[in-house]
């Protein structure tokens, strides 16, 4: 039956332009080996000229960690959904739901209770969207942005009633209308020995030495479980969608869910599973915010669950792609929240050297005007970089939103959507 589905559902694209993109896009180990080596030595030659260690320190690299995670679960979970043909942009009020549900539970039962709990309150929300979506047809964008406001909404509600009524346990525990009271810490590891070697070495700042020890330190050093829970969830997600008869079932739901009915798939149970995977995946995220700082806060994704999403476009629906965006856009998370103006001030001159190789590509392939356009704007940002010292806090709390938006930019032209993606169906529309 699986081969029979690969071929139906094979029929309702385009053949020759998928496995052109395919080609277009792959990449081999060795390739992303060259490209890891030689981010690396750009990254190294950058702290030695402009001397902005920060950029490859452990503490850096810790916090990029821990504002990824949020950020690539909310990814992987619109990627379930969207595989299965329904747009999730209820991410972020999934998100908000595990953040309150896990604030809600943990400060009572702890922080292992509060992730579950975070599962449960993104899973209910991402049922809320697969019965708007699947059974009753709703416009997908529609009800995505019904959940996010019901769950603002909501959370700011039982958030009044539970941790800030006058004489209750929650507020003369600390709880109040904003937060929940404090919960305990999540454990924590440290691979004994190795951490402190790689921290000495670290301290020498010694070309590319130095600043790999500073990356491979913060991947032993005070590592949280729900990281390690988080990593293992991506590589299930990868196995489950592309390695089972399941996954290949739920990818042809977002893909040709007539010819997946027609071979006996029941598309329905599909989307409803995948959605409520988002969700559980994006309150798994939400519960990790809550986690990390101890308290869940009112508005504490700060609009994670969109970031998300971009994640899931720029890593083209597969999770490779996901945790690598997640990556990209947890290291400038990290930036704003250690007030890094003076390393974002080093990425600029990055930057405008990424544009000019960019530029050159664009001109050798024909693009004039893409070219032209990439050259400017490296000019424009060499400048800044020389006739400044630092960058304003405000262009450093933005940077993630505008790290996003050239990601997007630079990926768009070789993006492969599901083709079903967001379209409605219904059982036997086929016959």
């Amino acid at each position: 039956m699986s081969q029979n589905l690969t071929a139906k559902v094979g029929k309702g694209t385009d053949g020759n332009t998928s496995r052109a993109a395919s080609v277009r896009t792959r990449l081999s180990y060795p390739k992303i080996l060259l490209i890891t080596s030689g981010g690396l030595i750009l990254l190294s030659l950058l702290r030695v000229i402009t001397g902005a260690n920060a950029l490859t320190e452990s503490g850096q690299y810790t916090a990029a960690l821990n504002a990824a995670v949020p950020i690539g679960l909310a990814g992987l979970g619109g990627l379930w959904a969207e595989r299965s043909g329904v747009v999730n942009i209820g991410l972020e009020g999934m998100m908000m739901l595990g953040t309150f549900s896990a604030g809600a539970v943990g400060w009572q039962h702890g922080p292992w209770a509060a992730a579950v709990a975070g599962i449960v309150g993104g899973a209910l929300g991402g049922l809320l969207h697969a019965i708007a979506t699947v059974t009753f047809n709703v416009d997908h964008i529609i009800s995505g942005v019904a959940v996010n406001i019901m769950a603002l909404g909501l959370t700011q509600f039982l958030a009044k009633l539970w941790f800030g009524a006058e004489g209750s346990e929650a507020a003369a525990a600390g709880g109040n209308d904003k937060q929940s009271p404090p919960m305990a810490d999540m454990p924590t590891f440290t691979v004994p020995g190795l951490s402190d070697w790689l921290l000495s070495i670290e301290k020498h700042h010694w070309f590319l030495v130095s600043d790999l020890a500073g990356i491979l330190g913060s991947l032993v050093s005070n590592v949280s479980w729900l990281t390690v829970l988080s990593v293992i969830i991506f590589v299930l997600s990868f196995f489950v969608l592309w390695r089972s008869p399941f996954g290949l079932r739920l990818r042809s739901c977002g893909e040709s869910p007539v010819a997946a009915e027609s071979l006996g798939v029941n598309v329905y149970t599909y989307k409803y599973v995948a959605v409520m995977v988002s969700g559980a995946l994006a309150g798994l995220g939400g519960a990790f915010l809550a986690i990390y700082v101890h308290i869940y806060q009112d508005g504490q994704t700060g609009g994670r669950g969109y970031i998300g999403l971009a994640t899931m476009i720029f890593g083209n629906w597969r999770p490779g792609g996901v945790a690598m965006g997640a990556g990209l856009f947890g290291f400038m998370d990290a930036l704003q929240l250690r007030g890094g103006g003076p390393t974002v001030h080093a990425l600029l001159l990055l930057l405008a050297v990424l544009l000019v190789g960019l530029a050159a590509w664009k001109l050798r392939g024909g693009h004039r005007v893409q070219g032209i356009v990439s050259l400017v704007v490296a000019a424009l940002l060499g400048l800044w970089y020389a006739t400044t010292d630092t960058v304003p806090l405000e262009i450093v709390g933005v940077a993630p939103y505008i790290a996003t938006l050239l990601v997007l930019s630079l990926a768009a032209q070789r993006l492969r959507v599901p083709k079903a993606v967001g379209k409605p169906y219904r059982r036997g529309q086929g016959k």
